[in-house]
């Protein structure tokens, strides 16, 4: 065998230096998730959007690990969601499975901001995880489901700025979530700024793909977004979660 060259060197010691970058941010960005899941209350630092009022609604929210929630609360949350969403499901690809879902809602990694009348009324909430997806920790809502009776009234929105304040409050990288394409909602995300994110797959004419990720970056942190890259992978990643 002959020497190694002196650029094939260079080139070598560099993909090891480009490894142990990626190696040291990814531990970086797990130190940072790990942090965050050992919150007590994710809404300790925001006591004025504990409250909502508007459009004849008043609700009182509150965030908890899936962990803490009661049986009352997990079994409305399950049945809000499949209410929502059982068609949706069945109309695509996916199909609907209940233990699938109820697994996923129910994983320990998942939190819950659950929105609540005076009158201790459920009206809405959100699954969320402080977690790891594409390399960069973010904050993914896995769902945002709102009674029927209490929809178009400002509700969703604020939640999703609670979610948004709590992510960026705790160094994520983005809020991201997936959308079925078949939903309405997405046109709600849209409206509050999502993008379509550079993960999110795209349809080509081998196949076509029932959802997309939509996400909004925390500014501080990111000051510009990296160009769109086609990305098919993401639904075999466990985030099959949708709106």
């Amino acid at each position: 065998m002959g020497r190694k060259t002196a650029a094939s060197s260079a080139k070598s010691k560099e993909k090891r230096m480009q490894r142990k970058e990626e190696q040291n941010r990814i531990s970086q960005a797990m130190a940072v998730v790990a942090q965050a899941n050992k919150l007590e209350d994710p809404l300790q630092p925001f006591p004025v959007f504990r409250k909502f009022n508007k459009n004849g609604l008043e609700a009182e929210l509150f965030a908890k690990k899936s962990t803490n929630l009661d049986e009352f609360i997990k079994e409305w949350s399950f049945n809000l969601t499949k209410k929502n969403m059982q068609l949706k499901y069945e109309q695509c690809s996916w199909g609907w499975c209940d233990s699938k879902k109820r697994e996923e809602l129910f994983d320990e990694a998942a939190w819950y901001l659950v929105a609540k009348g005076l009158d201790g009324t459920l009206l809405g909430f959100s699954h969320f995880r402080f977690d790891i997806d594409e390399g960069q920790e973010v904050l993914y809502c896995y769902e945002l489901q709102l009674d029927p009776s209490y929809q178009r009234k400002g509700l969703g929105k604020f939640m999703m700025q609670v979610l948004e304040l709590v992510a960026f409050k705790n160094s994520m990288k983005k809020v991201v979530l997936t959308v079925l394409k078949n939903n309405q909602s997405s046109k709600f995300f849209k409206a509050l700024n999502y993008e379509l994110d550079e993960s999110s797959p795209i349809d080509d004419e081998e196949e076509s793909y029932p959802y997309e990720i939509l996400s909004k970056i925390n500014k501080r942190l990111v000051p510009h977004q990296s160009p769109m890259k086609v990305n098919s992978h993401h639904c075999c990643s466990g985030h099959d979660h949708h709106h």
